[in-house]
């Protein structure tokens, strides 16, 4: 029983410490409304300057897909 108590315990300490010390998250009075761009590296299939340029390449130089034949 004294076992049970001091798991509970344990795991409520590192619950307490974890919501004091952990990661915070914005205050909802500083959020913006405007998207943010992720801070980390991207991907080429969320690229939009990326994805444009594919583009143009694919269509060649008169805008029509190779598809559209």
């Amino acid at each position: 029983m004294t076992f049970l108590f001091a798991l509970i315990g344990i795991a409520a300490i590192g619950f307490l410490l974890w919501r004091a010390f952990g990661p915070q998250l914005a205050d909802r009075e500083d959020h913006d409304d405007r998207p943010t761009r992720p801070i980390g590296p991207v991907g080429p299939d969320d690229d939009p300057d990326f994805l444009l340029d594919l583009d143009r390449r694919t269509r060649g130089p008169n805008g029509s897909d190779a598809d559209d034949v």
